[in-house]
């Protein structure tokens, strides 16, 4: 196998990168990349940050070990898309174009499969807030992040055992937990004594601050040492001897390596270089209700209601749903009522009308096994993927992007990429 080009190995001329996508992921690739040498440009249709990576939750959900297809989730599949309030939707209008993902979907649900996602989960996020960390300390914003811990509730008394079994398959993976109610739950959390029974801290939780902060401070990093933005949508894959032309609207750019981190929106430029990958585009919607008062001190999941609410810079922010809807669909206003609808259900005062709210629907890029994509093409060896984290792209960003541009300079990677390969389906 040739070594890829690196700045140590091209002389006096360090090689050229293009990260296509400009979400947290390829910002952090993109860092990443800078740090071994590579002369980087970021290329996105939007501005940094302004797709899925600005309607998380801001939350490093490291706990969340376990694939979306197990054989629990495909019992309880039928009951949450039929509940009015539940957070599983399937609009009708797209069901015939996501039968073939959901069938793949089912049959990673086989025990055997379940079992590799999982590792390949844990493998990840054990590494995720350490990743971070590195990150964050080298371009001095290691304020983004903090250790704030984390509430999972329960309203219904009679769940104390659910949430004992759960505490206790956490265990078995060194996570740690603390099955919290009355005094101490009260201490934590006082504005969810009233409507919650028990909850299961997780005391070595982190978020950050703000999601989109977060974005515009590892894009102000990357400027300030010399990385380029072309805001273009890229809309061809030409691998080459050399490397690999990207086709735009106004021409071709043409480079060394090229990293793709596009998300949802990854699945059509693999197709022009012969890869066919079962992405679909979860949609995922938020709620940001601004000022203060609301109520929260750290980030918050409902095990019931199934939906997140996470106390950020810019106001307290409610995220849910599993929408599998595809990318040209509008958003339907009524899962914004339901967000609603369970937020004030946690917490009565954000029925107050005077709070200002804002609405957001983005596109999560989700793969059958819940497991990314990290891994070159193997065909070109110049042309390399890192996307399809689903709903932990925050999460893994920092350790995906030391993953894949070690193995892009030829490094020993820091965890073993097997897992993630784009040719495993």
């Amino acid at each position: 196998m040739q070594v890829p080009d690196s700045a140590s190995c091209t002389g006096s001329e360090p090689a050229t990168v293009a990260i296509i996508g400009a979400g947290v992921v390829g910002l952090c690739c993109a860092l990443q990349a800078q740090r071994k040498g590579y002369r980087v440009t970021l290329i996105d249709r939007e501005a940094p940050g302004k797709g899925a990576s600005f309607g998380n939750a801001g939350y490093i959900a490291t706990e969340l070990i376990n694939p979306l297809s197990t054989g629990k989730t495909l019992r309880s599949a039928l009951h949450l898309w039929f509940s009015p309030r539940g957070p599983l939707a399937l609009p009708l209008r797209y069901l015939h174009r996501i039968l073939p993902w959901l069938l793949r979907f089912g049959m990673a649900a086989c025990p055997a499969q379940v079992a590799r996602s999982r590792d390949g989960l844990v493998a990840l996020n054990r590494a995720a807030v350490p990743a971070w960390q590195r990150c964050l300390k080298d371009i001095g914003a290691s304020a983004q992040l903090c250790r704030s811990g984390y509430l999972l509730v329960w309203e219904s008394s009679n769940r104390l055992d659910v949430a004992r079994r759960h505490a206790e398959e956490l265990r078995q993976w060194n996570i740690r937990t603390e099955l919290v109610r009355g005094a101490r739950l009260a201490e934590l959390e006082p504005a969810l004594a009233g409507t919650v029974s028990h909850a299961l801290y997780f005391p070595d939780a982190c978020q950050v601050r703000d999601p989109y902060s977060l974005c515009l401070e590892l894009f102000k990093a990357l400027q300030a040492r010399g990385g380029e933005f072309v805001q273009q949508a890229v809309e061809k894959l030409v691998p080459d001897n050399d490397g690999v032309g990207l086709q735009t609207g106004t021409g071709v750019l043409h480079f060394d390596q090229v990293l793709v981190c596009a998300g949802a929106w990854s699945k059509p430029l693999l197709q022009g270089v012969g890869i066919e990958v079962p992405l679909e585009a979860e949609r995922g919607y938020h709620l940001s209700i601004e000022g203060v008062g609301t109520g929260l001190n750290r980030p918050i999941g409902s095990a019931e209601r199934r939906f997140v609410m996470s106390p950020l810079d810019s106001g307290l922010r409610a995220v849910g749903f599993t929408e599998l809807g595809g990318l040209k669909l509008k958003p339907f206003a009524r899962r914004f009522r339901v967000l609603r609808h369970h937020s004030q259900a946690l917490l009565p005062a954000l029925a107050d009308p005077a709070l200002k709210t804002r609405e957001w629907m983005g596109h999560r890029p989700t793969l059958p096994d819940s497991l990314p994509v990290i891994d070159r093409h193997p065909l070109h060896e110049r042309l390399w993927f890192a996307f399809g984290n689903q709903h932990l792209g925050l999460t893994q960003a920092a350790i995906s992007a030391e993953l894949v541009v070690s193995m892009m300079s030829g490094e020993a990677p820091p965890i073993d990429p097997q897992p993630y390969r784009v040719d495993r389906f």
